[in-house]
């Protein structure tokens, strides 16, 4: 009989050996401390080129744009991950830009900033450096907003007079935003500019109020060579007016000040009165219509199925403080033919940082873009601590972009970052192209004027997400945190 030539150790004095041996460890590294020795580092794979840059902002509020480390490349292997597809094949609208509205309390708590410190901030909103958000379009009012101090128009006069050459027509109230868009267009000479009235002025409304009332129909062909002075005089200081909007919100006259003007009689202003006064005066600034929510679609539909007024007109523009966003899809499903702009919506003093992130760039970023929208424009550019000024009765819970704490200090808010995922990395000129959606994972994609490829993903569920980019049949796997948004660039 063969020998068991191994011996095994019976399992109980096995045990008992461990214990023996760790008894005398005890004994020998007694008073001493003993350190594991650490595993080898993990060295990252060598000559994996860059293909992907990677940009991040968490929903936690801890991280905020920051460029993510490492080299992304299209390796990876086949994998369970559902698959975001990115196809420059399909393209869609071009865009105009990204930016904020230029409230005249922005300029105004802009301009408290010292000189060094406005510089830096204009430089950073505008420019194109790396430190940079490359706004690239901006929405002002003509004559005062609510963010206003105090409500005005160009052309304001007591009670009971009236202007009718518009011979008091003047700027001189709104020279701070002026100023300050010179400034603008200093560092970026191809910014949009977009001007849209509150009001009126009151000697042509049936009210005579800053609040409410409408334009009345004697004054229409007066109010349609007001935007033209506007447009000439603005152009007279150096700044291109690219679009003017009739009224802000025309189906709102609760704000201070606001004016009230019905799709008729918004289609009858335009095609009889404004229409032709832009074309007299070889005026080519676009008209863009309605600019109010997405619940009524049916007013900037109605307007563009008059004929003659749609000959005049750009497109329709829209906020969401009501409806849903596909209702600019509504639009242009009916008159395909003319261009559609986003152009306004408030972040709140109450709201939260991941609330707001994860809302706005689902339907005021990626949700606008993929209907059809030119533009994504968030509402104030900036405001005090105290989130003024603005008017009696205008917005006290405004949040803007920017917090002016005073004159050596600014603060980026969720708005800041909700731009600026698209407006750093689209620039005007672009064009959307087609990406998918996959579960909690909303997507909107672009091809630039230099060809690249750039895609913002915003995680809108409760846990991250693993997924794969796929283009040109190659693919690259990446993840977001709950809750947060990634711009990827290639």
């Amino acid at each position: 009989m063969m020998k068991n030539i191994f011996n095994p150790i019976p399992y109980s004095k096995r045990i008992l050996n461990l214990l023996s041996l760790a008894a005398i460890l005890l004994i020998c590294c007694k008073g001493q401390t003993v350190t594991p020795t650490p595993p080898p580092p993990v060295q990252p794979p060598v000559n994996l080129p860059n293909e992907m840059d990677f940009w991040l902002t968490k929903g936690d509020d801890t991280v905020k744009l920051r460029k993510q480390t490492g080299n992304i490349a299209f390796n990876s292997p086949v994998n369970t991950a559902p698959y975001i597809d990115v196809d420059e094949n399909a393209a869609f609208q071009s865009v105009d830009g990204f930016g904020y509205t230029l409230t005249g309390g922005s300029a105004e708590v802009i301009n408290t900033l010292s000189a060094s410190k406005k510089t830096e901030l204009l430089q950073e909103l505008f420019g194109n450096s790396a430190t940079s958000i490359g706004i690239s379009y901006l929405r002002v009012s003509i004559g005062a907003s609510d963010l206003n101090a105090s409500p005005f128009t160009y052309d304001d006069l007591p009670a009971g007079q009236t202007d009718l050459p518009l011979a008091n027509f003047s700027l001189a109230k709104d020279m701070a935003v002026v100023n300050l868009l010179k400034e603008i267009l200093a560092i970026n000479p191809n910014i949009k500019i977009l001007g849209s009235p509150w009001s009126a002025p009151l000697w042509m409304k049936d009210n005579n109020s800053f609040m409410g009332g409408s334009l009345q129909p004697q004054y229409y062909s007066v109010y349609a060579q007001y935007f033209v002075k506007y447009v000439q005089q603005m152009k007279a200081q150096g700044i291109t007016i690219d679009a003017i909007t009739p009224q802000n919100e025309p189906l709102h006259g609760g704000n201070n000040p606001s004016m009230v003007m019905t799709a008729a009689q918004q289609a009858d202003f335009i095609k009889n009165h404004l229409g032709p006064a832009f074309k007299n005066s070889n005026i080519s600034t676009k008209i863009i219509i309605y600019d109010h929510n997405a619940d009524k679609p049916d007013y900037p539909i109605s307007v563009l199925n008059d004929a003659a007024a749609k000959a005049f007109i750009n497109g329709s523009a829209f906020h969401l403080y009501g409806g849903d966003i596909s209702a600019l899809s509504t639009v242009q499903a009916a008159h395909p033919d003319k261009a559609l702009y986003f152009t306004e919506q408030w972040t709140s003093a109450t709201g939260s940082f991941s609330g707001d992130l994860k809302w706005h760039l689902k339907n005021v970023v990626i949700g606008s873009m993929r209907n059809w929208s030119r533009v994504a424009l968030e509402w104030n550019l900036a405001n005090n601590s105290a989130f003024g000024p603005h008017t009696t009765g205008g917005c006290d819970a405004c949040k803007g972009a920017i917090t002016v704490d005073n004159s050596s200090n600014y603060t980026r808010n969720v708005a800041y970052y909700i731009i600026a995922h698209a407006s750093k990395f689209v620039p005007a000129g672009s064009v959307r192209i087609s990406s998918t959606i996959t579960g909690n994972l909303n997507t909107v994609a672009f091809k630039t004027p230099s060809g690249a490829k750039v895609l913002i993903v915003e995680n809108d569920g409760a846990s991250g997400e693993l997924f794969n980019i796929r283009h040109n049949g190659k693919w690259t796997l990446s993840s977001l945190p709950a809750g947060s948004v990634g711009t990827f660039i290639w």
